[in-house]
């Protein structure tokens, strides 16, 4: 019934149309036929005249009008001939057949004849008037005067109208015929094709392919799901809290049976040997912190480099080995490296190379020929290993950091139909300072074999694109952030990653706050007046701890009251010693942190506490709890997680927030202190702002963080590009049919 309206919509129309035509046609088609006649009538009548002329000439000559009024009457008793006259040369009337009209003259009938229509009404009926001139004789030249019948032609004319009313009666049946079974078989096959669609399958049904009319709508269909996609995930808002038991159910609904796969240098547990036996680590590293939290809950395989003294020992003959210990999550599978090809790999191109190209700190990037070479040997080892682990041809792949550029390329040479999603940890610097890598092209070649590239933020993105955009030849669609190149596309977007919110049992396991700050104050020597601020970082360039040293030292020559009553605490957990960059940096805090403290220091009074050893989450936890501030003056960092574990930690709501501009977390957390870390006045009066804040504009500012890390947490970081990988399998999926049905 619904289809019989849809195709009434359309044959209403046409047969209202249809008849307009035939109401305008009609009169149309008579006055031409008419002037067909009229025009055959003259021809009829000139052959008459010219039949006529000469015994008109013989008669006139030899004056035998009975002879040509007899001829007259023969030739009137034709069906379609009325009457004839003879006119002379002055007008007047000399023969004429009976039926002849007796008011019709001569002049008359001459004028009549040179109108355009040239009929006279008469009772007995109309009649067409033709004057044709004949010779009399002698010079004189008459007319002859010929009336035809015109009943016949209204009677051809009432004919011509029946057959037309009855072709268009029929044109209308056939087209309305036509239209029906062409509607339903279309009708048919659109309901096919978008069942098609909410199945998975494809948009066109085989019956319509082959059409290259389609193609537009095909464009159509692949530019409106891109438009949806992007819809799709602005309109990503705060529906519920993401968290492990959301992720697995999104793995169960739109990825289903695929495999997932995580590829990073750090491995998330390391086996190291003691004096006790083996000893299972957690290194001090933002990627683990987050993505840790989701191989627990998709499970999965985690590709790394077995780093531990003992890492060897514990995994089985495919040198892998089943974490975390107490529950065996998911599978980490080891990759052995000899100490040169790890000075190369890591040390060298990814963090001689790499790291200070990436980080605006003013150390110069340093590469070697060999580095290289080390760099792209041991992508290609990690490349094997994932094909090695890859159970079916799509899994989904998510390669993580720096320190595999051009491993993307490498997994889609070998696995093709593998969805991989590429999260860069670090900033992205502009296109003139990435120029000066002499091997720009290959790492962009080898970021763009992924599926989706993804940064911190969308200043990280757009200077990415303008990267490729510089030098290599791509399609760049900023509206949907795409890069085509070469068979490839990617879609470039921001993930700003984040913690795994604690939950309710594990806050409920912490000691209380007063509990973790009398024992780190016991631990340390300080007075119970003491405003306790912490840092905690690898020891690295890029972190601001020699800017923090120097906002401390500053805060104490401004505000000398806060002299014993103020200690900054910084944990560095030592990175990378073996690089001279990174051991001159450390010496250097040493020397600062010492001179501070013999500056402003008692024999019972340290302002700094330098703490350069690695410390286990719970011990940074209890530091946290234990704090009145927490300051975070990254130079240049993607994120940056340890100011959101400091949130995470202050379940009492209390607590300040001092965070750089040049971290990528200072775009979600405006409650912070937001300080320039080379500007050490600003920063210095943010500790003051800090150790001086009431505890009412505390609660409003740590309250307010807090929600916002528990709601954008890390669960809600990973969902995002899983869904977006959900999504693009979907798509690929849909124009993989589209182009089948279409080439079929």
């Amino acid at each position: 019934m619904k289809t019989i309206r849809l195709q009434l919509r359309f044959l209403l129309p046409l047969l209202a149309i249809l008849l307009a035509a035939a109401f305008v046609a009609l009169p149309l088609m008579d006055r031409l036929t008419l002037r067909w006649f009229a025009r055959d009538l003259n021809i009829r009548g000139e052959l008459i005249s010219n039949t006529l002329s000469d015994s008109i000439l013989d008669a006139s000559v030899d004056g035998k009008s009975n002879k040509l009024q007899a001829l007259f009457d023969r030739a009137a008793q034709d069906e379609r001939l009325v009457a004839i006259g003879l006119c002379g040369a002055d007008g007047s009337l000399l023969l004429k057949t009976p039926a002849y009209p007796s008011s019709l003259d001569c002049d008359q009938a001459r004028d009549i004849s040179e109108q355009t229509n040239p009929q006279l009404d008469l009772p007995s009926g109309a009649v067409h008037v033709g004057s044709h001139p004949v010779n009399l004789g002698t010079g004189a030249t008459g007319q002859l005067v010929v009336l035809h019948d015109l009943s016949f032609i209204a009677r051809r004319s009432e004919d011509t109208r029946h057959y037309l009313v009855i072709f268009i009666t029929g044109l209308a049946l056939a087209i309305a015929l036509i239209t029906v079974v062409v509607a339903q078989i279309s009708w048919r096959g659109w309901v096919s094709g978008m069942q098609a669609i909410l199945r998975g399958e494809g948009i066109l049904s085989p019956m319509v392919a082959n059409r290259p009319e389609l193609q537009p709508f095909a464009t159509e269909i692949r530019a409106r799901l891109r438009d949806l996609e992007d819809e799709f995930r602005r309109s990503q808002g705060l529906i519920s809290e993401w968290d492990p038991e959301r992720l697995r159910a999104l793995l169960r609904t739109q990825l289903r049976g695929d495999q997932l796969i995580v590829v990073s240098n750090r491995e998330p547990y390391i086996h190291e040997k003691g004096p006790d036996g083996i000893v299972v680590k957690r290194p001090a590293s933002g990627l683990v912190t987050a993505v840790e939290p989701v191989m627990r809950a998709c499970s999965g395989t985690w590709i790394a480099h077995g780093s531990g003294s003992a890492d060897a020992l514990v995994v089985d003959a495919h040198d892998r080995v089943s974490v975390p210990p107490e529950s065996n999550e998911y599978q980490l599978r080891r990759i052995w490296m000899t100490p040169e090809e790890e000075q190369g790999y890591y040390y060298g191109f990814a963090n001689e190379g790499m790291w200070p190209l990436c980080h605006v700190a003013h150390v110069r990037p340093v590469f070697r020929e060999s580095d290289w070479e080390a760099y792209r040997a041991i992508n290609q080892r990690f490349a094997d290993a994932v094909v090695a682990e890859a159970k079916g041809e799509d899994p989904v792949v998510l390669v993580q950091d720096y320190h595999f550029a051009l491993l993307p390329a490498m997994i889609r040479a070998k696995l093709p139909r593998a969805t991989i999603l590429t999260f860069w940890h670090i900033p992205w610097p502009n296109p003139e300072s990435f120029g000066i890598c002499p091997w720009r092209r290959e790492i962009l070649q080898g970021m763009l074999g992924s599926t989706i590239l993804g940064f911190h933020t969308r200043f990280h993105c757009k200077n990415f694109m303008e990267t490729v955009d510089r030098f290599l030849e791509a399609r760049i669609e900023q509206e949907h952030s795409t890069i085509s190149y070469r068979d490839d596309e990617t879609l470039v977007e921001s993930y700003p990653i984040s913690i795994a919110w604690p939950s309710e049992a594990e806050t409920q396991a912490w000691p209380s706050v007063e509990t973790c700050r009398q024992r780190v104050f016991e631990r340390l020597g300080l007075r119970p007046d003491t405003c306790l601020a912490v840092g905690v970082d690898r020891f690295d360039y890029t972190k601001g701890i020699l800017e923090r040293l120097h906002a401390v030292e500053r805060l104490l020559e401004k505000h000398p009251q806060w002299i014993g009553r103020f200690v900054f605490v910084q944990v560095a957990a030592p990175t990378r010693s073996s690089l001279e960059e990174y051991r001159a940096f450390q010496e250097r805090i040493h020397r600062v942190t010492d001179r501070i403290n013999q500056r402003f220091g008692t024999d019972t009074y340290q302002p700094v506490h330098l703490l350069a050893s690695h410390h286990e989450h719970d011990a940074v936890n209890e530091l946290f709890r234990a704090a009145h501030m927490c300051v975070v003056t990254s130079l240049h960092d993607g994120m940056n997680l340890v100011c959101k574990e400091f949130v995470a930690a202050r379940d009492d709501e209390q607590g300040v927030l001092i965070l750089s501009r040049f971290a990528g977390a200072a775009r979600e957390m405006p409650e912070a202190l937001i300080v320039n870390p080379y500007h050490v006045e600003e920063t210095a009066d943010a500790l003051h702002r800090a150790a001086s804040m009431p505890a009412a504009e505390q609660h409003e500012r740590m309250a307010s963080l807090r929600v916002t890390v528990r709601e954008y947490n890390v669960y809600r970081w990973a969902g995002r590009m899983l869904a977006d990988a959900s999504r693009w399998r979907m798509r690929e999926r849909i124009e993989a049919r589209v182009q089948r049905h279409m080439s079929s």
